[in-house]
């Protein structure tokens, strides 16, 4: 099938319209990267399939690291009117609020060169990771209620870390509207074992250390100095936030044919944000949102401590500060101005990131002049980034920025193409230690397997919805 392209502005390109269509289907690219979106139609399709939803607004989006996921491409901006559009699980996915935390360190790349491995072997001990592994904080249902509606407040609360992290996360590391009575028992049952562990995939524990400076008065800001060593955890709410995912999934399939809707992909169902079942949902997927907040802040507490016992030093001494924590599976009700007009709307991010510009209310007043921290990890083998939100992500994408590097190639065909390769041994030669759970984990997690995120934040940069402050090298990588 061939789908037809246009360019709509510097880095911007409009993907032929569906008869049905209510908004246009806009991506960002950049020269090198628009090839391979142009093969990738399964995407494209997805995304004019949401442009068809009901009460969508303005235009919906696709970030460059963009590849097929469920409903909507991973890597797409939705926003639908919140009195008179709908909400679509499809539009978060089932890991609601993977998301990433970046935290400095007050130590340099040479001062824990010498204890590399031992500080690699100490965090892979330390944090539980792997798939359905579960950790040693046991939550029965009245804690896990308690944790999906503070958040990271719980987790602060409980020792680990400290309230003061939370002014640097997304939201205060506590979405208002969880509904935990919204949760189902096999969703608790799921969570029960599993805050602070990191999961699998592409989840991941990194050290690393900034390499480059590119935005010297934002690095200040963000308190980022070249050399300085670096924390970048990425993982979300584990089972309890896919079990709400598949829970909603069939409600709303079931209640489409009572609101009389109807989308071109069964897993586009949705319901009106106003509805039973989507205030139920979202009540839900707050609460999951929580979880994984509280998550990354046991996560954080743990990587800490780990650097610390294997540099055997105070935790304290280690000068350690939140940089910030960003959602990118996520469904919030934002005020944007579309058409001219303020107006109140659902803005789903699946795979994508929030990018607010300078001036806004939502940031900590640490970076009120630079615009929000967006954090992009690549992969394991490569570079991640810190960006700076622009102007132009209101302008175009509602606040919204790419959110990784995005997969080139399936988890199969990774496998396939990197079976015989000594992944470890290749890594360590060029200074990268990789503690994985699995040979098949770094089998599928290697850098052919995604698009090269230099690339990627170099389209958005081009499309003004962020601009790039530093560039981070890994140096040690646990992966589940």
């Amino acid at each position: 099938m061939s789908i037809s392209i246009r360019e709509a502005g510097r880095g911007i390109y409009e993907v032929e319209a569906r008869p049905d269509a209510r908004v246009p289907a806009r991506f960002v690219a950049s020269a090198e990267l628009l090839p391979s979106i142009r093969r990738d139609t399964k995407s494209l399709e997805q995304l004019r399939n949401v442009a068809t939803l009901p009460g969508v607004v303005g235009a919906v989006w696709a970030m460059p690291d963009m590849h097929m996921g469920y409903g909507f491409p991973i890597g797409g901006v939705a926003a639908t009117d919140a009195a008179d559009g709908v909400v679509s699980p499809g539009g978060v996915g089932y890991d609601i609020n993977c998301g990433v935390r970046l935290v400095t360190l007050d130590l340099t790349k040479g001062e824990i060169a010498p204890r590399l491995a031992h500080i690699a072997d100490t965090l892979f001990d330390r944090v539980p990771c792997g798939v359905g592994r579960g950790g040693d904080v046991n939550a029965p249902p009245a804690v896990l209620r308690k944790v999906m509606t503070e958040g990271g407040r719980w987790a602060a609360d409980q020792g680990y870390g400290s309230r003061n992290d939370l002014a640097f996360v997304e939201e205060r590391s506590c979405i208002a509207g969880a509904d935990p009575s919204r949760v189902s028992d096999q969703a608790l049952k799921r969570g029960r074992k599993q805050l602070g562990t990191l999961g699998s995939g592409n989840h991941f524990l990194e050290l690393g250390t900034v390499e480059e400076i590119r935005d010297p008065e934002a690095a200040e800001a963000f308190g980022l100095r070249k050399g300085q060593v670096t924390v970048l955890l990425h993982s979300g709410s584990r089972g309890l936030g896919h079990q709400v995912c598949t829970d909603f999934l069939k409600t709303m399939q079931r209640a489409m044919k009572r609101y009389d809707i109807r989308v071109p992909d069964p897993q586009l169902c949705c319901v009106p944000v106003r509805s039973e079942e989507g205030q139920a949902y979202l009540g839900a997927m707050n609460a999951a949102v929580n979880f994984a907040f509280a998550n990354r802040q046991i996560l954080a507490h743990r990587a800490i401590t780990g650097i610390a016992e294997a540099l055997d030093v105070a935790p304290e001494s280690l000068g350690a500060r939140t940089v910030y924590e960003v959602a990118h599976n996520i469904a919030k009700i934002e005020t944007h101005t579309v058409d001219g007009k303020t107006r109140q709307v659902c803005v789903h991010r699946k795979g994508a990131t929030r990018a607010f510009p300078a001036g806004s209310e939502d940031l900590p007043d640490r970076y009120r002049e630079t615009g929000q921290p967006v954090l992009i990890p690549g992969d394991m083998e490569r570079y991640s980034y810190v960006l700076a939100g622009l102007p132009g992500s209101m302008e175009r994408a509602f606040g919204s920025s790419c959110h990784g590097a995005g997969r080139a190639l399936s988890r199969t065909k990774a496998r396939e193409m990197s079976r015989h390769r000594p992944i470890s041994r290749e890594m360590a030669e060029r200074g990268i230690l990789v503690r994985a759970a699995s040979r098949r984990t770094e089998q599928e997690e290697v850098a052919a397997a995604y698009k090269d995120v230099a690339e990627v934040v170099e389209a958005v940069a081009e499309a003004g919805l962020s601009r790039v402050v530093a560039r981070l090298r890994p140096l040690a990588v646990v992966k589940g």
